[in-house]
């Protein structure tokens, strides 16, 4: 079974931190805020790494919480091997699962630690994780050093760390149920167009956990994708209409709520940070839906596969969340 049903799961707490363009987008607030992208260390992926860690280290300290209250810790990001992770976590005494989807991780880790703390021996999971532009850029394409143009449909790596805590404690926001996606792959290479490629999954993951659930699509007060951009969100719903019969009205694009005209991000943000920043920082701050599906998207791609001209698969996970 795809789709999973909460009972007394909760979303205690977050922090975000955001990086330069981030702090000046269409965010509502901010957490903390780097002043540049190299946050006092000599690389970028180092940069990434303490991003996770000061975020890590200042949501224990705001819940007055010492790394021994925490059961299980739960990470992934961009950068090979989630080595941005497993560097932040060398000094949490915390067993440590690193997960990946690419943008999708940010719900993946949702689930996973919501299931887990089905378990009564686990009761409170931590949750981390983080994007940066200029080390995903010279990963997925090029180093910006090289000036290289890009096409409108092209998204920008969102540049955030985002750590949550997760109990079963009465709390800000309940996890409802979820539901796990599958690998979607519908024959584009297209390594500047990971909107078109993200966007049928998002619809197939979505028709899914209504199918699961039982729910008509106004169930839910707001529907927000993860990365799509403004040009795979509008992909999204028409995909959703021809395949699934399903009419969205009520749907946001975390890529597309991100940044403003003026910042110049083509399509929009992306990245695992992008969902959680937009969903915390902006979304949440309006108080205005109490019932929030999230689906995270993810192009599960490598510079080598897209080298050797393969198709590029996509996955999302969706979660339901219900503001308390």
């Amino acid at each position: 079974m795809a789709s999973i049903k909460y009972n007394n799961i909760y979303l205690n707490d977050w922090l975000t931190v955001s990086g330069p363009l981030e702090s000046n987008s269409k965010l509502k607030k901010i957490d903390l805020q780097m002043d540049d992208y190299y946050y006092g260390e000599k690389t970028f992926e180092k940069a990434e790494a303490k991003m996770q860690r000061v975020v890590m280290q200042k949501i224990l300290e705001k819940n007055k919480l010492k790394a021994t209250d925490i059961d299980l810790l739960i990470g992934g990001d961009l950068l090979d091997q989630i080595s941005a992770t497993s560097y932040a976590s060398i000094d949490m005494p915390i067993s440590l699962l690193g997960i990946y989807s690419a943008c999708a991780t940010f719900p993946e880790s949702l689930i996973v630690g919501s299931t887990f703390l089905n378990d009564r021996n686990i009761k409170m999971v931590l949750g981390v994780t983080s994007s940066h532009n200029l080390s995903a850029e010279r990963q997925f394409r090029y180093p910006v050093e090289y000036g290289t143009p890009k096409p409108h449909t092209s998204t920008f790596t969102s540049t955030a760390g985002i750590s949550t805590i997760l109990s079963k404690n009465i709390g800000k926001i309940k996890i409802e149920s979820a539901t796990i996606g599958k690998v979607t792959e519908m024959g584009i290479k297209d390594a500047n167009n990971l909107g078109a490629v993200m966007a049928p999954a998002a619809a197939r993951t979505l028709y899914e956990h209504l199918i699961d659930m039982k729910r008509d699509i106004n169930y839910y007060d707001l529907i927000l994708t993860g990365d799509l951009g403004c040009v795979g969100g509008t992909i999204f719903k028409e995909y959703a209409l021809q395949r699934y019969n399903l009419k969205i009205k009520n749907h946001l694009d975390a890529g597309c709520e991100l940044y403003l005209k003026s910042q110049e991000t083509y399509s929009g943000g992306s990245g695992p940070a992008c969902l959680p920043l937009v969903l915390f920082n902006k979304i949440l701050t309006q108080k205005k839906y109490r019932k929030i599906l999230i689906i995270g998207t993810g192009a599960l791609h490598s510079k080598t596969f897209v080298n050797q001209k393969s198709p590029i698969p996509a996955i999302a996970h969706a979660v339901s969340l219900e503001v308390l």
